[in-house]
């Protein structure tokens, strides 16, 4: 049978509070009616929980951490101390929205010490805030964020590869720990008159190309992709300059950095693929094995892992 929750006698939950089996509920802390905790959960002192709140099962929220009107955690989140949760964008003295903003902690997400999340915002799957950041967009599931304003320098769990000129020297291709995933290396010639490289179909490219499109003078803050096709076939090659190229299968994930114009990265159909850690100077050529369709993307993380886990 499930224990009840454990109140410890400094603390106040309110009438109305309901509170999960197992969950733990310490010093100091106050949990004003209407607030809903799950099971198993652990909130430690000093740590406030308003009327219009959800928190999930399996969530730690350690000490001095408010929890507003309209503010949503799911399962197995992580929120370190002193925290900072808003629900208003101008706030002032006696005067209260009609509705507050929505801000969602996604499952498994983990928020750092001292970080501040501005209203509205939604942090992704498996993200992660870091200490001290102030998020004022939302975070994709996944990534890795840092600094004020918090920006994305990384992925949860991207084992990340050597660069694509380092792969050049020593090998024709890899394949990634990704499956179906392959780098290429790109005939190069190079004479008195300068530099050429080429891939021909059904050699270097497995398939045929229909459509190319050139992504380019994108800020180095800014993040592309973060979709995946149902159907299509990619071939992407960094032209000038150099980004990180992250794909996902749902199961593992790699960041891979494209830095010369002779290697490609072959991206079959049903990989979450996105690109980042633009240089000024980068060009990216992408081939792609059909014409534009919106209908073959998907682009929200959580269908994606419905598709692909099927």
């Amino acid at each position: 049978m499930p224990n009840s929750p454990f109140i410890h006698p400094n603390a106040i939950v309110e009438k109305g509070a309901i509170i999960g089996a197992n969950t733990r509920v310490w010093a100091f802390a106050h949990i004003l009616p209407g607030a809903i905790i799950g099971e198993d959960c652990n909130l430690c002192d000093h740590v406030f929980v308003e009327n219009q709140v959800i928190i999930g099962n399996r969530v730690t929220i350690k000490c001095g951490v408010q929890l507003w009107d309209g503010i949503r955690i799911e399962n197995d989140v992580f929120i370190g101390p002193n925290a900072t949760f808003t629900n208003d964008p101008f706030p002032r003295s006696k005067q209260h929205l009609k509705e507050y903003p929505k801000t969602v902690i996604s499952k498994g997400a983990s928020i750092g010490a001292n970080a501040t999340i501005l209203p509205g915002i939604v942090i992704g799957m498996n993200a992660m805030v870091g200490a001290g950041s102030v998020v004022t967009h939302d975070v994709p599931p996944n990534a890795i964020v840092i600094g004020n304003p918090a920006r994305i320098t990384g992925y949860v769990n991207a084992f990340q590869n050597k660069p694509s000129s380092q792969v050049a020297e020593t090998e024709d291709h890899y394949t990634s720990i990704v499956p179906d995933i392959k780098v290429i290396r790109l005939p190069l010639i190079d004479d008195l008159r300068g530099k050429l490289t080429v891939a021909e179909i059904s050699k270097e490219l497995p398939f045929l190309p229909k459509r190319y499109f050139i992504v380019f003078d994108v800020p180095s803050k800014e993040i592309r992709g973060e979709h995946a096709h149902k159907t299509l076939h990619q071939f992407m090659v960094c032209i000038t300059g150099s980004i990180s190229v992250v794909v996902d299968d749902g199961k593992n994930r790699e960041e891979i950095i494209l830095d010369r114009p002779n290697i490609g990265i072959y991206v079959p159909p049903m990989i979450w693929t996105i690109q980042y850690k633009y240089t000024s100077e980068a060009h990216l050529l992408v081939l792609a094995s059909d014409p534009y369709n919106p209908d073959d993307y998907i682009r929200d993380y959580s269908e994606y892992l419905m598709l692909v886990n099927q």
